[in-house]
């Protein structure tokens, strides 16, 4: 049997009250809303004037990655070989760039080789000379520079461990295109960026590499970090983002040239929501079956303005699911590893009439849970259902 089969039909509900209702879940379940990645990857395809890559690490689970294919998604930033293998297995038709700017020996090569990838990003010498050398046919290669774009306006910036400044770049861009490849320039302003001028701001640092060098790219890649809703923010819509991004792009004078964009939290994040069971309340404190070691491990990284207002659920007498209404107040929740680091960072507000055995429904769980979730202690959150009719 394919490894990936006891996800294709996955159980179907009209709602997650009806999920709950059906399945009684004893351990953390992931319900999938297939409408949901189906109107961000459009808004994406749509708006988007270029080649939208999904950033496979935010979630690279089997059932995430086909509900982008069928949403029209072709192209897969992924960051390391085994992440090209997953996708692969999956998707065997999937374009798979190899955007991370340092690899493990040999990567480059089984990636060029058994998977056909022919994009691949440097920020140092080193890491070009090795890409060449693995590969030994240059002129096939797209080899995007990255630079440094600490600007601001992202809840995590994403340049204090990659990238380059315009000076270093510039040569970078003269040896690429002196070994005969392709030379391309790309950058990360950082995840969940609020700020659409961010790009505009990166795209100039690129015009500013670009003339340095002296060098004609191919294509420019403009990373990632678009952003999601989640409580406390509202981020400005992504037609806003496309708007500035086009402006700055149109500014290069460049008609011809190539354009990317990597999201991923933007992807998915809203897809997916997760529901928990209340294992034990103790005053003020809920005791769930999921924690920092399964689906919360990034919220100890991202800052937010609110705590979490999720939904408290409840099964009466006769077994239907019902919201939790009533006076809220803050609970201190913890997860069911015996370490006691495993606490949401922040206070989850919820009804005061939550008890033992009453669910706590999370949404927008889409992203940078089920791939950092680990089996820490033996637990491993990964039941799923599908929300639609």
């Amino acid at each position: 049997m394919n490894a990936h089969a006891r996800f294709d039909n996955l159980p179907r509900f009209a709602s997650p009250l009806k999920a709950i209702e059906g399945l009684k879940p004893t351990e953390p379940l992931y319900l999938v809303h297939p409408e949901k990645f189906a109107g961000v990857a459009k808004q994406f395809l749509d708006g988007f004037d270029g080649d939208v890559l999904y950033a496979a690490k935010a979630n690279p689970h089997p059932v995430a990655l086909k509900q982008l294919w069928a949403a029209g998604i072709r192209h897969f930033d992924t960051a390391s070989l085994g992440e090209i293998q997953s996708v692969k297995d999956v998707l065997p038709e999937a374009i798979c760039h190899f955007m991370a700017p340092v690899r493990l020996p040999g990567q480059a090569k089984a990636a060029f080789e058994q998977h056909g990838v022919t994009d691949f990003v440097v920020d140092s010498e080193s890491e070009l000379d090795k890409l060449l050398a693995e590969t030994g046919k240059p002129a096939s290669l797209r080899v995007f520079v990255r630079l440094v774009a600490s600007l601001g306006g992202a809840l995590l910036e994403m340049s204090s461990k990659y990238g380059c400044r315009p000076e270093e770049a510039a040569k970078l861009l003269g040896g690429v295109a002196q070994a005969g490849a392709q030379p391309c320039l790309t950058f990360h302003v950082g995840s969940q960026c609020l700020s659409p001028f961010s790009y505009a701001q990166a795209i100039e640092i690129a015009q500013r590499t670009m003339v340095l060098s002296g060098i004609e790219i191919v294509a420019l890649d403009i990373g990632g970090g678009f952003p999601t809703a989640y409580a406390g923010q509202e981020p400005p819509p992504y037609h806003w983002y496309f708007d500035m991004i086009k402006v700055a792009v149109d500014n290069l004078g460049k008609p011809g040239l190539k354009l990317m964009c990597e999201p991923g939290r933007a992807l998915v994040a809203q897809g997916i929501s997760l529901v928990t069971q209340v294992v034990m309340r103790r005053g003020d404190r809920l005791y769930m079956n999921d924690g920092i070691y399964g689906s919360f491990d990034e919220q100890r990284f991202l800052s937010f303005d609110e705590d979490y207002p999720p939904s408290g659920i409840t099964l009466d007498a006769k077994g239907k699911a019902k919201v939790l209404s009533g006076e809220k107040r803050p609970f201190r929740a913890y997860g069911p590893t015996c370490d006691s680091a495993d606490v949401l960072p922040r206070p989850v507000i919820l009804p005061d009439s939550i008890a033992t055995g009453d669910y706590v429904l999370f949404d927008a769980m889409g992203a940078y849970t089920v791939s950092s979730r680990s089996a820490f202690n033996g637990y491993y959150p990964d039941g799923w259902a599908t929300i639609g009719t």
